[in-house]
């Protein structure tokens, strides 16, 4: 956090305090924080302020010491004309921007993440792919510094632009966090924590469910992140075949922009379509196991061709090599 805080006149526009690890300011901007700057076709600019220093583009330059020390939500012009409109970026204009390793969880799928793995104050979290850092910086907004998250890496390549990225967002190293070079199926089970949530962005997290069963608590609940529909079926019937959680939930989330000038009221070109699949479930408690699904499943559903996990107590016709569906 920077260590010298504009004062506001007005007490209740004072700077939110550092330990409250937002990665959000009030106040006049200052040297050291990040803006967004956003010109008259939509094309937007992130960098640091720095006193002395020039943000050029195609349209001239303007002075870092011309945006230090105003109130955030202004326009300013640049040497050649160009008109800017200046904010402080939002967490999801942030993690669209950030520098990537791996690709990053989109915000309308972290905060889908957030609310149906029910992210609370004070949880502590498992993340397992941590990717460019994205979700982890949800996450740990989420939890608080009273919380905590752990995350899990396999590439330290990936890992080190995290780290970078969630540092930049809060503005230094968030006390609850821990981020691991390792493989959760091995780590975790050997930390011996147990933990209230485990979320697994990752191309196999069936591989980690094992181990997510032996850490969260009863109640607790797993996610999984993925991107395809071999992926997902694969980790729902391995979740439902392991026995120890309910029935798994999966959907997909697509968001679309609307056009509206007066009577022109029609969808955008733009669509922020398929990015991934999520499933929830949460685990039950030692020994115990769900009820078993009423509805049959689809014949030829686990017919001859179907090779994955298949749940227990399957109706003998749906494993019948010789039904004709």
């Amino acid at each position: 956090m920077p260590d010298e805080t504009p004062t506001a006149s007005d007490p209740h526009d004072a700077d939110l305090p550092a330990d409250a690890w937002s990665g959000v300011h009030r106040g006049p901007l200052r040297a050291g924080e990040w803006v967004r700057l956003t010109d008259q076709k939509g094309r937007r600019h992130n960098f640091e302020l720095v006193p002395g220093k020039r943000f050029f583009s195609n349209r001239g330059h303007i002075e870092h010491d011309e945006l230090i020390g105003r109130e955030e939500g202004f326009t300013v012009a640049s040497s050649a004309g160009g008109e800017y409109l200046v904010f402080r970026p939002l967490l999801s204009e942030f993690v669209v921007s950030m520098p990537r390793g791996a690709a990053v969880v989109y915000p309308k799928d972290a905060a889908q993440i957030v609310a149906t793995a029910d992210i609370f104050p004070g949880a502590h979290v498992v993340e397992a792919g941590v990717g460019s850092g994205a979700l982890t910086c949800s996450l740990l907004r989420a939890v608080g510094p009273w919380g905590r998250v752990s995350s899990y890496e396999r590439r330290e390549e990936f890992a080190d632009v995290a780290r970078a990225n969630v540092r930049q967002f809060f503005g230094g190293d968030h006390p609850a966090w821990s981020l691991t070079i390792g493989d959760l199926a091995e780590a975790l089970p050997a930390s011996g924590e147990r933990v209230d949530r485990i979320i697994l962005d990752m191309l196999a997290p069936w591989d980690c469910l094992e181990a997510a069963a032996g850490a969260l608590r009863p109640g607790g609940i797993v996610c999984a992140y993925v991107a395809t529909t071999t992926q997902l079926s694969r980790f729902v019937e391995t979740v439902r075949a392991h026995g120890g959680f309910t029935e798994p939930a999966a959907w997909e989330s697509l968001v679309r922009d609307w056009h509206v000038e007066g009577l022109a009221v029609r969808p955008g070109h733009k669509m922020i379509g398929h990015t991934a699949f999520l499933v929830t479930a949460r685990r039950m408690a030692p020994g115990a196991r769900p009820p078993v699904k009423k509805r049959r499943p689809a014949p030829g559903a686990y017919g001859p061709d179907y090779t994955g996990p298949r749940p227990a107590d399957l109706p003998p016709q749906v494993l019948d090599q010789s039904f004709d569906a």
